[in-house]
């Protein structure tokens, strides 16, 4: 039993070879793999079956050097390849209808396209286009094609919710019936602290923290724990007493906060996403907003550190919500 065997076995019981390798890993069984890694290896295959060479050929030196390369180095048991992974197929399939629709009605390939080539594609279509930037740059830095470039998409509008919103579906998850609990505390913490919820599913139980004397509870996002307030914590401490899926793989000790059915992992993600958004959640409406309120009240560089963000980004984000704090540093200084 090996990963050789359970891919070749994928083939045809794909979902009971990824079960059995899942259990078999979780309890020591085969060396790590990583799951999110060893699909897309499998996706890109099929993603490139039955395409003409002079797009399967650019295709496949950009998903091989650029993003297999990449994310095999950066993948580890403690850093998950999802978030790389969902990102790389995203401008592996963009670039695949750019050079399907250059080949079909230009003839031409990724060495000799235009710059009109692109800035048409990118005119004529949806803002999902902008995603071909990577492949843009890969053949350039390569050599493939030194005429063409791309900047920096940047998006003319940034989603946000209003602040009673915000406050209305605190109230919602905290009391309401519309979800079940695990749910409810995944989308408080988008709400309240403005996690986005690829880093939500991912969280481990050890991140929350209670005072055995207090009952005070905390809960780590970045470089120091914040508070958990109540009714949260009392919400977020029921979770952590009954939370489901602890019989996947016959082990009631899993690490995560939100275990998954697949033994070993958590909940992916897109469920927990699809769930919220069924509720009519803006999720990055809800994020936003969540950032801007506390960016309101707090210098970026400590918000950064408690939710954990870089603070590049909640630089970015303080500036579009119009706060004070980047008046502080000149108001101390004054004699």
């Amino acid at each position: 039993m090996t990963h050789e065997g359970l891919a070749a076995a994928a083939e045809s019981a794909n979902r009971e070879a990824s079960h059995l390798r899942a259990l078999f890993i979780h309890h020591g069984l085969l060396p790590y793999q990583d799951p999110y890694l060893a699909r897309f290896e499998t996706w890109i295959e099929n993603k490139l079956r039955d395409l003409p060479e002079e797009v399967t050929k650019p295709v496949a030196q950009f998903a091989t050097w650029h993003h297999l390369r990449r994310i095999r180095s950066m993948t580890t048991p403690e850093k998950s390849a999802q978030a790389p992974v969902h990102s790389a197929k995203q401008e592996i399939t963009e670039t695949v209808k750019f050079l399907d629709w250059l080949w079909d009605t230009h003839q031409r390939t990724a060495a000799n396209c235009t710059q009109q080539d692109i800035e048409t594609w990118l005119a004529t279509g949806p803002t999902t286009r902008k995603a071909i930037r990577t492949f843009i740059v890969f053949i350039k830095n390569t050599g493939t094609n030194y005429r063409v470039e791309m900047g920096h998409y940047i998006a003319k509008s940034r989603p946000a919710i209003t602040q009673n919103q915000r406050v209305a579906w605190l109230r919602e998850l905290l009391t309401g019936a519309s979800e079940s609990i695990p749910y409810r505390v995944a989308g408080i913490l988008l709400l309240l602290y403005a996690q986005p919820l690829v880093r939500v599913a991912k969280l481990r139980t050890n991140a929350v923290e209670i005072n055995e004397t207090t009952g005070n509870m905390r809960i780590t996002f970045g470089a120091r724990p914040v508070p958990v307030p109540e009714p949260f914590a009392a919400l977020l401490r029921e979770h952590l007493e009954s939370r489901p899926n602890l019989r996947t793989g016959s082990d009631t000790q899993s690490p995560w906060l939100f275990p998954g059915t697949r033994a070993g992992q958590p909940l992916h993600p897109n469920g927990i996403m699809d769930r919220l958004r069924s509720l009519g959640i803006d999720l990055r409406g809800a994020r936003n907003t969540a950032l801007d309120e506390h960016l309101l009240v707090s210098p970026p560089p400590l918000v950064a550190d408690a939710l954990g963000y870089s603070h590049q980004v909640a630089f970015l984000h303080a500036d579009a919500a119009g706060d004070a704090w980047s008046r502080y540093v000149n108001l101390r200084i004054k004699p």
